[in-house]
């Protein structure tokens, strides 16, 4: 039973390939790939490696809407990008549904062959992990120790009121 609990843990994800091809970039140009998160949180793997032409390519992950923005040469939201280069990857985790792009953008003078590979990993959705902040750990810790000891002094209190009248009698 211990095994098949294990087993369901760890298949709990699922992965999908959304795409892994090769596409020729012409110089100073880009291509996008959509896809669409409507009612699951996934975590976007993309990874790209230029086989021949400009050392120049980067990739962006940014919303649907950006990406006219992109066309307008207007700046655009970026949720995650990799710098310029031969080859580059990215993980970014998208937590709220919507139409989002990943955009391949060769900087370089000439074309680029370039491969590109996009997975999407449905896994579910943990708590974000926060940290309180300094001023806070110290007045969690403040108001610990003052109903501890409020707890314990009124506990004392009590077991010396019972020890000075001394064992009831019914």
């Amino acid at each position: 039973m211990f095994l098949f609990a294990l087993l369901l843990l760890f298949n709990s994800g699922s992965r999908v390939g959304l795409v892994d091809e090769v596409y020729q970039l012409p110089a100073h140009d880009w291509r996008y790939i959509e896809f669409a998160l409507h009612q699951q949180t996934a975590e976007v793997a993309a990874s790209f490696s230029v086989l021949s032409g400009a050392p120049k390519v980067q990739l962006a992950l940014m919303s649907r809407e950006d990406i006219e923005h992109l066309r307008n040469d207007a700046p655009q939201n970026v949720l995650a990008v990799t710098p310029p280069g031969a080859s580059g990857r990215l993980r970014f985790h998208v937590r709220q549904p919507g139409n989002y792009v990943v955009v391949l953008d060769n900087h370089g003078a000439p074309a680029a062959s370039v491969r590109l590979r996009v997975t999407l990993d449905f896994v579910p959705a943990g708590p974000n992990v926060t940290e309180l902040s300094p001023r806070r750990q110290l007045a969690v810790i403040a108001i610990s120790f003052a109903v501890f000891f409020g707890i314990v002094s009124w506990s004392a209190r009590k077991l010396l009121k019972g020890v000075r009248h001394g064992p009831s009698r019914a």
